[in-house]
């Protein structure tokens, strides 16, 4: 018999039950770490702020009551909050880091560091994709990017989204409404036509 998120939740938060949480991290840890990449288009990045995210989990499961079966909403909410506070933390540090006079170094490339580098093309890649989208998305307001990340990307329900943007489901509908008209609106105003047409695709019609 599986055992549910709410059973797992409960266990370790009520008995510190390690092996429940760990559960709980390899059913949801692959989907949290693709929210992450798609907000911050960065693997190394991404993997960092999903330790951060189970590990804020674990410090507030004792404020936390799971209302629902499944625990991804609301762990996608954490995720979300991480990689806002991520942004901040890194934009205060590239303000510091231009304050900072930079020598210039020219040492050589070590032969390891070009093998290496063979390895990584396929994530570069990725990333240079997904920095693309993010560029389009980002002229989205933040409420509503939020809604478009979780009802299209991370293909939640209007519910389970409501849940993890602490919502009603009414906003949910209103903002996702918002969003394919915005949308369509860039896709006319963009040079990168192919990019926005494929995200307005993938928003979810609003149910009337």
């Amino acid at each position: 018999m599986v055992i549910s998120d709410r059973e797992l939740w409960a266990a370790a938060v009520h008995e510190a039950d390690t092996d429940a949480f760990g559960i709980l991290f390899k059913r949801h840890a692959r989907a949290v770490y693709n929210h992450l990449f798609r907000r911050c288009a960065d693997w190394s990045s991404a993997e960092d702020l999903t330790s951060v995210v189970f590990l804020e989990a674990w410090r507030k499961r004792h404020k936390v009551e799971l209302d629902r079966e499944s625990a991804l909403p609301w762990l996608l909410g954490v995720a979300t909050n991480v990689v806002l506070n991520h942004r901040r933390s890194l934009r205060r540090y590239r303000a510091a880091l231009s304050r900072v006079p930079v020598p210039e170094v020219g040492a050589p490339v070590s032969a390891g560091v070009q093998d290496f580098a063979g390895d990584v093309a396929e994530r570069i890649d990725a990333e240079s994709k997904m920095s693309l989208i993010l560029r389009l998305v980002e002229r989205l307001p933040e409420r509503e990017r939020q809604v478009l990340e979780l009802c299209a990307w991370d293909a939640l329900s209007y519910e389970d989204a409501a849940a993890a943007l602490g919502v009603p489901v009414g906003t949910v509908r209103s903002r996702l409404s918002r969003v394919r008209e915005r949308l369509r609106e860039l896709e006319r105003r963009s040079g990168h036509e192919r990019d926005v047409n494929s995200s307005v695709r993938i928003v979810p019609e609003v149910e009337q």
